[in-house]
């Protein structure tokens, strides 16, 4: 449920750190500071094992947004003042041991570097200038789980150097939840172009007769109509797109109502890519998707395309936040990047690759190629 202003009024019990610039949950029996506990999906604490149900209010829910409507109060927002809630850094205060902790860019959610204890950026997931989160999927693989995944991942990779497959990776494990976009649209497209059906003829060449395929072709169009689901755009610059997008399928059915609560231990971005700036990538997912279905309809067995036009109607989108478990890791002095997906355990990630065992494969293929050849030629004599 959103107030007048289009923040969620969500019941988030917590204590605010510097006029409302932090957030932790303190345990009710130690006064630790409790954090979002995977396998119990719920809130204890790290010292003493205190549990918390994290409770939302009973017409909390997550509802398709108008994609117009909101994009004309983002305009009446920047029109009015910059927002300044992901640029430059901020500093909150550690309510445990008093240091402070520097918050860049879109970062809203981490630890004390000092003491470990998780603390939060508040009011930024819910700024009257930033659209609201509307869903979270809360993490379900542990950390052993996901660490054990790597270890699998890393094995199957065959043109990876002996080393790393034998060392594996070292690194710190940070659980992230990166912003999402998803939209919807009904789309009616009308297409043109040409189906091709193979049919053979029997020719003559050098006093020998063989079959020769050709293609009858004849013009096609029509109308599609196509409702799409949950397009799926990544909100946050800098990182590997694609293969932030190979981590699919998310499980949607299993997201959550926006707490500030289930971020707690864990790091969180707020999006960088504006929900307009989301949307023609969608487009572009939803375009090759009609493609292939106008290709489906003509039919045949071959397709030419001329033109394709397409209109995008009952546009909703929705904020998500899905989690992440990320990896830096350096190998022979060069960085790479690990993410797993972690409701599903996927592995995506970079890594390096030997050029001895590449090599040696590219000469085991010419090699076979090589006989196969030679045993082709000697049958034919």
């Amino acid at each position: 449920m959103a107030d007048s202003s289009g923040s969620p009024n969500l019941n988030m019990p917590g204590q605010s750190v510097d006029d409302g610039k932090g957030r932790v949950f303190p345990c009710e029996q130690c006064g630790a500071d409790l954090e979002f506990h995977i396998g119990q999906q719920q809130l204890k604490c790290p010292f003493c094992g205190h549990e918390k149900l994290i409770e939302l209010t009973s017409d909390t829910d997550i509802a398709e947004q108008d994609f117009h409507a909101i994009l004309e109060k983002v305009r009446e927002w920047r029109a009015k003042s910059a927002d300044l809630t992901t640029d430059g850094q901020s500093e909150v205060r550690c309510s445990g041991c008093g240091g402070n902790v520097v918050f860049v860019g879109s970062l809203t959610s981490s630890e004390c570097p000092y003491c470990g204890l998780p603390i939060q950026r508040d009011k930024i997931h819910d700024s009257p200038k930033r659209i609201p989160v509307h869903g979270v999927m809360s993490f379900f693989i542990e950390k052993d789980k996901a660490r054990q995944n790597l270890i699998t991942w890393v094995k199957s990779r065959w043109f990876a150097p002996s080393e790393f497959a034998l060392r594996g990776v070292e690194g710190r494990f940070n659980g992230v939840y990166l912003p999402f976009w998803t939209y919807d649209s009904l789309t009616f497209s009308r297409y043109s172009g040409e189906r091709g059906d193979h049919y053979y003829v029997t020719v003559t060449e050098n006093n020998q007769t063989k079959q020769e395929r050709r293609t009858r072709w004849s013009s096609v169009s029509g109308s599609h109509q196509r409702f799409f689901d949950d397009v799926l755009i990544l909100g946050a610059k800098g990182m590997r797109r694609d293969m932030l997008e190979a981590l699919e399928p998310w499980p949607l059915e299993n997201l959550r109502p926006f707490s500030q609560e289930l971020l707690a231990g864990f790091l969180a971005r707020t999006y960088e890519v504006e929900l307009d700036e989301g949307f023609p990538m969608a487009k572009q997912i939803m375009d090759n998707s009609i493609a292939a279905d106008v290709r489906g309809l003509i039919g045949g067995d071959e397709q030419r395309v001329h033109e394709i036009k397409s209109r995008y109607d009952a546009i909703t989108f929705k904020h998500l936040l899905l989690p992440v478990w990320l990896l830096a890791y350096r190998y022979r002095d060069k960085s790479y990047q690990i993410f797993i997906n972690a409701v599903t355990g996927e592995v995506q990630g970079e890594r390096p690759y030997s050029f001895w065992k590449i090599f040696l494969t590219v000469l085991l293929v010419a090699g076979i190629a090589a006989i196969v050849a030679a045993v082709s030629q000697l049958a034919k004599r």
